[in-house]
């Protein structure tokens, strides 16, 4: 009896039908037929009925098919085993990043994990917070940068990587930059230039406006950081960026601090409590990452 003949044999019970589940396992539909005749031989039983329009188990198929499960179940766990001891992890690990948010350290850790780890499939994918940590606790991703408000998402394991205040970001030319700090409702006087619903930042400014009772004039918006300024500094309207990217762009736009915002913006990196060998050395290796650009 081989490992194999048992998993041809699950697929077949569990698609009811050797053409699925020959797709499944990627081989002929009669090497699968093939495979399972020779198990039932060794068997010395029949588990499959193949008389009807589909392939249903029969008394002895059902009886096991909870073995077969159990015991491919058992042969995984021992590799696994054998896996997290040898460091030789194998497998894919799906990351997140939020849009428009380059984070060298993060790229470092990717970097290092490919090199450590070359039987990994490391794919990664941008989108906005919200959705990506949605995609973290469904298990669609395995770790995740997002940008949040004030804390980190309920449920999750998480890494802070940066936790500021927001600013409002305006020409020189513009009446704003006279201040060194405004009010929220002085902003809202003025054409808003924001980063879309679903991002940190902008999930700051929405909270932090409700608070007061303000409902902002958002005329623009732009997922890039570099959008929102360029735009604000065209004088399209004031940006709302974080402390840090408002910093990055000191050459064209005055930062203003608000007075009345107190929500921190918070950039960390999420993940689940149980995680995989995979995504445990991913985290591990980011967290070394953050630590020394810090």
């Amino acid at each position: 009896m081989e490992l194999r003949q048992l998993e041809y044999f699950v697929a077949v019970a569990e698609e009811a039908n050797f053409t699925r589940a020959a797709a499944r396992v990627h081989i002929s539909q009669s090497g699968v037929s093939a495979q399972i005749r020779a198990l039932e031989r060794e068997l010395g039983a029949e588990l499959i009925d193949r008389s009807g329009g589909t392939a249903t188990l029969t008394t002895a198929g059902e009886a096991a098919l909870t073995q077969a499960r159990a015991t491919l179940a058992a042969a995984g766990s021992v590799k696994q085993s054998v896996d997290d001891v040898t460091g030789l992890l194998r497998g894919s690990l799906a990351v997140g990043m939020v849009t428009a948010c380059t984070v060298p350290p993060l790229f470092d850790a990717l970097a290092r994990f490919h090199k450590a780890h070359r039987g990994v499939e490391l794919s990664l994918q941008e989108g906005n917070s919200d959705q990506l940590v949605a995609d973290v606790r469904s298990g669609e991703l395995d770790v995740a940068l997002v940008g949040v408000a004030a804390r980190t998402p309920d449920g999750l394991d998480s890494m802070v990587v940066i936790d500021e205040r927001i600013v409002a970001a305006v020409p020189p030319t513009h009446s704003l930059a006279e201040h060194r700090e405004v009010t929220l409702a002085q902003v809202c006087e003025h054409p808003i230039v924001a980063l879309p619903q679903g991002t940190g930042i902008r999930a700051v400014f929405d909270r932090d406006c409700a608070d007061v009772g303000l409902t902002p004039p958002i005329t623009l918006q732009a997922t890039a950081p570099d959008a929102v300024a360029d735009l604000a500094a065209r004088g399209l309207g004031v940006a709302i960026l974080s402390a840090s990217m408002a910093s990055s762009y000191a050459d064209n736009l005055v930062a203003v601090e608000l007075t009345d915002s107190h929500t921190a913006a918070v950039l960390a990196l999420v993940w689940r409590n149980a995680m995989s060998p995979a995504s445990t050395e991913l985290v591990a290796i980011a967290k070394t990452s953050f630590s020394e650009s810090s």
